[in-house]
């Protein structure tokens, strides 16, 4: 049976502190549940941090780089998928995720949420404003959920998957 990906997408360099910190506990979080974490792979940022955590609890982390090369690899990937595809390998983070967490808002992260609306992926905002989900809300018919607390976006995590599990023992 295949292992479950979870998504953790955010900016790099445009990450704040407080990002980095919720990254770091969303990827120790994901890890400690036994599943894989994938991002973007990269060493800056949300995608660092949060790799960095999974990495610290002894989880495995996938990263799918955006170059042609390892460069600017983050030394907490075990996996690493080069691409040279730039941001258009952002399809294959939504993709290959189960579920995907946006952690922060950068220039890229709206184009990772608008595809997980699109591919209909599950997906939860951390610390999104009420007018942010209603506007992602807008783009599609299935709910955005937004989560206050590390805990609580593991908490929904759970529930997609059960939800998700249901659906394919019909």
């Amino acid at each position: 049976m295949a292992r479950i990906l979870i998504g953790v997408m955010g900016p790099g360099e445009q990450a704040t502190a407080a990002d980095k910190a919720t990254a770091f506990a969303l990827g120790k979080q994901i890890a400690t549940q036994g599943w894989i974490l994938l991002t973007g792979g990269r060493a800056a940022g949300v995608m660092q941090a949060a790799s960095q955590g999974a990495h610290a609890a002894g989880g495995l982390v996938i990263g799918v780089l955006p170059g042609d090369t390892r460069e600017l690899m983050s030394d907490a990937v075990d996996i690493p998928i080069v691409t040279g595809m730039g941001q258009a390998r952002n399809v294959i983070n939504v993709l290959s995720s189960r579920v995907v967490i946006a952690c922060g808002l950068g220039a890229g992260t709206p184009t990772e949420i608008a595809l997980t609306l699109k591919l209909h992926k599950p997906l939860i905002l951390m610390y999104a404003s009420g007018t942010l989900q209603s506007h992602f809300n807008q783009l599609t018919r299935a709910p955005v959920y937004t989560a206050e607390t590390v805990e609580a976006a593991i908490s929904k995590t759970y529930q997609f998957l059960e939800l998700k599990s249901e659906l394919l023992d019909r």
